[in-house]
């Protein structure tokens, strides 16, 4: 099986990647960066692209299964206009060419609370994203809606704040919803999700996670 994924340096993605790679289910994958990652394998193709234009590489975005692990905060991208193009735009844009190009399978990292309808911005970007990629109609389309991720090299404060707080409440059995979840142990159940999955839509929440 011929893995592409989009957000490969980022807390998930890289170890997504480390995963796809040593996995024997997955002969080849192919990444889509802006920089060089300096990662070298057999397996790996990098593709440095502009990602403004997306179309032009479209030759390139093909294979049996995508991933998308691309996002970013809104401190980070300075907008919500700017997070928009990044979390929304990018993503769709990739699945629709991958689809076009008979992509069969897509596997999206999403969020908990994900939903069209939210007031908050985050939450109806998230949502709104899973709606248009289902509209794609992947043969199997796989959602992941995780709780906040739990990154080991994080340098948010304001992350690490609210993860110690999350945990204070988990150990006394309350918000398990939102219970962190390490990065490495949502890329190790991403790799698996295409063959443990069957076609179709399915939903994989934080509590079904750790039932992989």
């Amino acid at each position: 099986m011929k893995a592409l994924l989009i957000g490969a340096t980022g807390s998930t993605g890289k170890f997504l990647l480390k995963e796809l790679i040593q996995d024997d289910d997955y002969t080849s994958v192919s990444i889509f960066v802006r920089r060089p990652t300096g990662r070298s394998h057999p397996k790996l193709t990098e593709h440095i692209i502009d990602f403004s234009n997306i179309e032009q590489y479209k030759e390139l975005i093909t294979g049996d299964v995508l991933f998308s692990c691309l996002g970013t905060t809104l401190k980070d991208a300075g907008s919500q206009e700017n997070q928009w193009k990044i979390d929304y735009e990018i993503p769709l844009t990739f699945s629709f060419i991958a689809r076009k190009n008979r992509v069969n399978s897509m596997v999206l990292v999403s969020s908990s609370d994900a939903s069209p309808k939210s007031r908050i911005f985050y939450s109806r970007m998230k949502g709104e994203l899973e709606t248009a990629i289902t509209e794609l109609d992947f043969g199997q389309y796989i959602i992941f809606r995780p709780g906040p991720l739990l990154r080991a090299d994080t340098d948010r404060s304001g992350e690490k704040t609210i993860v110690k707080i999350l945990g204070f409440f988990n150990g006394i059995g309350l918000l398990n919803k939102y219970k962190p979840l390490p990065t490495e142990v949502l890329a190790m159940k991403l790799a698996k999700a295409p063959w443990k999955l069957p076609q179709g839509t399915s939903i994989v929440k934080l509590q079904e996670i750790a039932k992989f």
